[in-house]
Parts: structure tokens; sequence; C-alpha cells
């Protein structure tokens, strides 16, 4: 299972109740600030609802070059773990 690189102290943000156009902001700002870091592993709480901005996020996620890999963490579908390029 791969959601055991993600720990209770791995960075993470929480969108719920922001827009479809804001996301877009935090989402990028926080990809950049963690990969300046050195963080190869990062979460985003997005929530299950209608998935609206699940589905934003991923869009940004696949057009990100500074993300390798994401998926949706096994025990808990509302969260989004992202996997950077950064060599560890």
């Amino acid at each position: 299972m791969r959601s055991d690189v993600l720990t209770s102290k791995s960075p993470r943000i929480d969108v719920h109740g922001e827009t479809y156009d804001s996301v877009s902001l935090y989402v990028t700002q926080f990809i950049d600030d963690n990969y300046k870091l050195g963080n190869k592993y990062i979460a985003i709480i997005h929530g299950k609802g209608k998935g609206i901005l699940k589905k934003r996020i991923h869009e940004l996620l696949k057009n990100n070059n500074k993300v390798v890999d994401f998926y949706l963490n096994n025990w808990n579908i509302g969260e989004t773990i992202i996997v950077l390029n950064i060599e560890k």
C-alpha cells in the first residue's frame, strides 16, 4: 500500500470550502513551497462531496512538472497524496 509513505508529520493542506478558482492558487503555492523545502510526499484534503474540488486539483496535478505521481488515500478518499519530483 502506497499511503504508508505519508506520516502524521507530512505536510497537508485542507481546501474544504474553497472555490473552484481559489483552489488553484492554494494548491500551486503549496506544491511550490514543499518542492523548495524538499518534501517528497504531501497531501491535499479536498473532501468527498460532489468531487468538484478533487477534479480541479487532479487537473492541476496532471499539468505540474513538479508532480511525479498522485493518488487517492486508500483510507480516506477525501484526500489526495502527491509525490513530488524530489530525489531522496
